[in-house]
C-alpha cells in the first residue's frame, strides 16, 4: 500500500470547507482557482528549482502528518468563496470548523476547552502570546489551514485542544495584490501582498492595516458602541533559499500593534451602586465617559534548516516570540465604579528549540522523533489604586458587607513580579501499516515544566486507522494529554498587600494556590463515508481530566486568568456533511457537547466563599459550556458566459448559547442565536480587478455572547449587528 493511500486516515477527513484528514507520508497538494496562474509563473522560473521547493514542500509534511487525528482543511480558494474573505480575522475562518464556539474579545472554544490551541506555521511552533483581541495572524498570508483536534499523535503536546497548522504562501506565483475594504462601523482596511522568486531564493510578504469602531463586542448590542475604536497594524514575512537537491533554510517572521479602546456601557452611574466612595469629593461618574484603553503588541520570527535525503527528513528551528500587553485605566471612573483601577504592564519573551524528524525504514514502518525545548520570560507591572479603609463584618456569617468605610483618598500599591519558565520535551513513534487498509500509529513523549512549580508527565499515544474501501475509513485513538497552564497568564497578586484597602479580596483567608497543569485521558473515535462528491463524517469524544484548567477575567484590566477544577468531564460527537462538486461548495456542520469540573484548586481567592463551596462538592458547567454549535455555507462560481468569474455564497454561525449564572454558578445559559452572512464578487481578467460586496448578520439580529455574569465572566458581549462592507482588488 502506497503511503500516500495509507494517510487518509482521519475520520473527521470530512471536509468543512471541505474538510480533510491524512494517514500518508504527505498531504496531496491543494488545489485553487489561481493554480493556473500560479502554473503559468512558475513555468518562467527554473524548473529544476520548483520541483525542488515542491519536493521538500512534501518532505516537511512527512514529518508531522495528522495520522489518526481530526482533521479539518482549509485552503485560500475557499477563503475567497466566504463572506469577507482574507478581510475577516482568522478566528472567525476556524469558527466555521464543526465543534468550534465562539467567545467575547475574539476567543474560541473547541470540543469544550477554554483555549489550548497551538499555532504552528510550515510546521514549526508559534509560542503562546499575551494578547485578548488581537490577531496576529491574518487570512492573507494562508495558503490552507488545518485545524487538528481529537487524539493527536505524540508531536503535538501542551497545547492540545486544536492545533491550527498553517501553510504560508510562497513566491513561485511572482504576482501579488493590493486591496482596500471597508464600510459599516467606519471600517477602513488597506492590504497589501506581493510573492516573487529568484534564483534558489523564494519570498512572500504582506502587510494590513484595520481601523473600524467595533474593536471589541459591544456591551449593550447597539449597532455603534460607546467608545469602542480600534487601530491595528500587521505584517508578515517569509523566504526561504534552496541549497541543494535536499536542503533548504528558511525564515518566517512577524508583527502585530493592535490598539483598542474599551467599549462603555451607557446611562450608569457610579454613586447608584458605590458604597460612598469619593475622589477629592467627587463622588458620582457616568459610563459614557469612561475613558480605558489597551495595546497589545507582538513580533515572532523562526530560523529553519530542512534537510532531506533518502528515507530520512529532518527540520530543526530555531524561534522566538515577544509579546506586550498594556492596560491603561479612567482611574477616577474606575475608582468610583469598582473601588480599584489598575495600570498593568505584562511582557513575555520566548525562545525555543524544535528539532523532529522522520525515518522510513520499510514500507511497513515510519520513525518519527523529536525534542522542543523553550525558556519563557514573563514581567508584570502594576499599580493599582484603592482607597485606604475596611469593609464592615457580619457579625453572625463573619463575611464582609457591602459597606466600606474610606479613611482617605486614593493610593497606589505597585506589585511587579518577574519570572521563568522552561519546558522541555521529547517524543517517539511508529507508523506501523500492519495489514492492507490498517495503519497503527503508536508512541509517546515526554513533557517537563518548571515555573511558577515544576511538573511533568509521560503520556502515551495510539491511534488505529482502518479503511475496508477507498470511500470508507475508521479510525480510534487514546491519548494521554499535559498541559501546564499558560505560564503568561499565571496570575502573581500579592494580596497581603491589599488588605484593608477596597481591593481587600472578598475572603482574606481564601488561598491562593498556584495553577496546576492539566493531565487528560483522551478517548476518539469516528468515521467517514464518501459518496461520490458527498462526504460524511461523524466523531465522538470523551476527556477525563485533573486539574482542568480553566480561564477568567477578574478585574478591570482585560487579563485571562487561569485556574483549576480538581476534575473534570467532557465529551461531545460532532457531525459534518459536505459537497463539491465543479462550482458548487456546500457544507453543514453540527456538533454537541458538556463540560463540567468540580471543585476549584488553584487562584482561589478571585471567588466567592459561597461559589467555592458549592463548587468543592458538586460539578457545574464551565463558564464556556455551549451544548449544541453548527455552522454551514454554500458557494457557487460562475465558470461560462456573461457571469464568469462571478461568485456568490453565504454562510452561518449558530450557538444555542453560553453559560450564565442561575440557582447555582454557570447554572444558566443564554438564548440560542443564528448568524448569517451573504458575499458576491467579480473578478474582470482584463485589468485583473476583483470586487466584492459583503453584508454581515444579515437579519440584523440582536443576540448576546455573554451577559456579564458566571464563573471568571466579565463584561456584557453582544454579537456584531448588520454590516455592509466593499472591496476592490488589483493583481499586481
Amino acid at each position: 500500500m502506497s503511503p500516500r493511500f495509507v494517510l487518509l486516515l482521519s475520520v473527521a477527513a470530512l471536509s468543512v470547507l471541505p474538510a480533510t484528514a491524512y494517514a500518508t507520508d504527505a498531504a496531496p497538494p491543494v488545489t485553487t482557482d489561481k493554480d493556473s496562474d500560479a502554473a503559468a509563473a512558475a513555468a518562467a522560473q527554473p524548473k529544476a528549482i520548483v520541483v525542488t521547493g515542491h519536493r521538500l514542500d512534501e518532505a516537511r509534511a512527512s514529518i508531522q502528518p495528522s495520522l489518526g487525528a481530526t482533521a479539518y482543511g482549509v485552503d485560500q480558494a475557499t477563503i475567497q468563496k466566504l463572506p469577507g474573505g482574507d478581510n475577516q480575522p482568522l478566528n472567525q475562518l476556524i469558527l466555521q470548523v464543526p465543534g468550534t464556539a465562539q467567545d467575547g474579545f475574539g476567543q474560541l472554544h473547541i470540543r469544550g476547552d477554554h483555549n489550548g490551541l497551538e499555532y504552528r506555521i510550515n510546521g514549526t511552533i508559534l509560542p503562546e502570546g499575551l494578547a485578548v483581541f488581537g490577531q496576529t495572524l491574518s487570512p492573507r498570508l494562508i495558503n490552507s489551514f488545518n485545524l487538528l483536534t481529537g487524539a493527536l499523535p505524540a508531536q503535538y503536546g501542551l497545547r492540545t485542544a486544536g492545533i491550527i497548522d498553517i501553510t504560508t504562501k510562497t513566491g513561485f506565483q511572482n504576482k501579488g495584490e493590493i486591496s482596500l475594504y471597508g464600510g459599516s462601523h467606519d471600517t477602513i482596511m488597506p492590504s497589501a501582498d506581493y510573492g516573487g522568486s529568484t534564483g534558489n531564493t523564494n519570498y512572500f510578504v504582506s502587510g494590513s492595516f484595520t481601523h473600524n469602531r467595533l474593536g471589541i463586542e459591544s456591551v449593550d448590542g447597539s449597532s455603534n458602541p460607546l467608545h469602542d475604536k480600534t487601530d491595528q497594524a500587521n505584517a508578515f514575512a517569509y523566504v526561504d533559499h534552496i541549497l541543494g537537491d535536499g536542503d533548504r533554510i528558511s525564515f518566517l517572521g512577524g508583527f502585530s500593534n493592535d490598539y483598542f479602546q474599551i467599549p462603555n456601557p451607557r446611562g450608569l452611574h457610579a454613586g447608584d451602586t458605590n458604597p460612598g466612595w469619593n475622589v477629592d469629593g467627587q463622588t458620582d461618574y457616568l459610563s459614557n465617559d469612561l475613558n480605558e484603553r489597551q495595546l497589545e503588541r507582538t513580533g515572532f520570527g523562526a530560523v529553519s534548516w530542512l534537510h532531506h535525503v533518502g528515507d530520512f527528513t529532518w527540520q530543526t528551528s530555531l524561534y522566538a516570540r515577544y509579546s506586550e500587553l498594556v492596560y491603561r485605566p479612567d482611574i477616577t471612573g474606575e475608582l468610583l465604579f469598582n473601588g480599584q483601577a489598575q495600570q498593568a504592564k505584562k511582557q513575555d519573551f520566548t525562545v525555543g528549540l524544535q528539532s523532529e524528524a522522520a525515518y522510513h525504514i520499510s514500507d511497513h514502518h515510519t520513525l518519527r522523533g523529536g525534542v522542543i525545548l523553550s525558556r519563557d520570560r514573563g514581567t508584570s507591572d502594576t499599580n493599582t489604586f484603592v482607597f485606604p479603609g475596611e469593609y464592615e463584618i457580619d457579625p453572625t456569617t463573619l463575611e464582609r458587607t457591602g459597606v466600606f468605610d474610606q479613611t482617605g483618598q486614593p493610593i497606589g500599591i505597585v506589585d511587579n513580579s518577574a519570572s521563568t519558565e522552561w519546558t522541555e520535551s521529547v517524543y517517539l513513534q511508529d507508523e506501523w501499516k500492519v495489514l492492507p487498509g490498517v495503519t497503527l500509529n503508536f508512541g509517546g513523549r515526554y513533557d517537563h515544566y518548571c515555573g511558577f512549580r515544576c511538573e511533568h508527565q509521560f503520556s502515551p499515544r495510539v491511534n488505529a486507522v482502518w479503511q475496508p474501501s477507498r470511500d470508507t475509513t475508521f479510525h480510534a485513538g487514546y491519548a494521554r494529554y499535559f498541559s501546564p497552564p499558560p505560564f503568561e497568564n499565571v496570575a502573581t497578586t500579592s494580596i497581603d498587600k491589599f488588605v484593608n484597602t477596597s481591593a481587600a479580596p472578598t475572603d482574606p483567608t481564601a488561598p491562593n494556590t498556584t495553577p496546576y497543569a492539566e493531565r487528560q485521558n483522551y478517548f476518539d473515535v469516528g468515521v467517514e463515508q464518501k459518496i461520490g462528491p458527498v462526504t460524511a463524517t461523524i466523531d465522538g469524544y470523551y476527556r477525563k481530566s485533573r486539574n482542568l484548567v480553566d480561564e477568567g477575567q477578574f478585574g478591570a484590566p482585560i487579563i485571562l486568568t487561569p485556574f483549576n477544577y480538581r476534575t473534570g468531564k467532557i465529551y461531545g460527537i460532532e457531525g459534518s456533511l459536505s459537497y463539491q462538486r465543479g462550482p458548487w461548495l456546500a457544507y453543514g456542520n453540527l456538533a454537541y457537547a458538556k463540560a463540567r469540573g468540580k471543585d476549584i484548586v488553584s487562584s482561589q481567592f478571585n471567588f466567592s466563599p459561597e461559589d467555592l463551596a458549592y463548587i468543592q462538592n458538586h460539578y457545574i458547567f464551565l463558564d464556556h459550556d455551549q451544548r449544541w454549535t453548527g455552522s454551514a455555507g454554500i458557494s457557487y462560481s460562475f465558470e461560462d458566459g456573461f457571469l464568469r468569474g462571478s461568485k456568490l455564497g453565504g454562510d452561518m454561525l449558530y450557538g444555542s448559547g453560553l453559560r450564565t449564572d442561575g440557582a447555582v454558578p454557570n447554572g444558566g445559559k443564554l438564548s440560542p442565536y443564528a448568524q448569517f452572512n451573504l458575499t458576491a464578487s467579480h473578478k474582470f481578467d482584463g485589468p485583473g480587478i476583483e470586487v466584492r460586496l459583503d453584508v454581515t448578520n444579515v437579519l440584523d439580529h440582536k443576540y448576546e455572547i455573554r451577559d456579564g455574569s458566571g464563573i471568571g465572566v466579565g463584561a456584557p458581549q453582544y454579537g456584531p449587528r448588520r454590516g455592509v462592507f466593499v472591496g476592490v482588488t488589483k493583481d499586481i
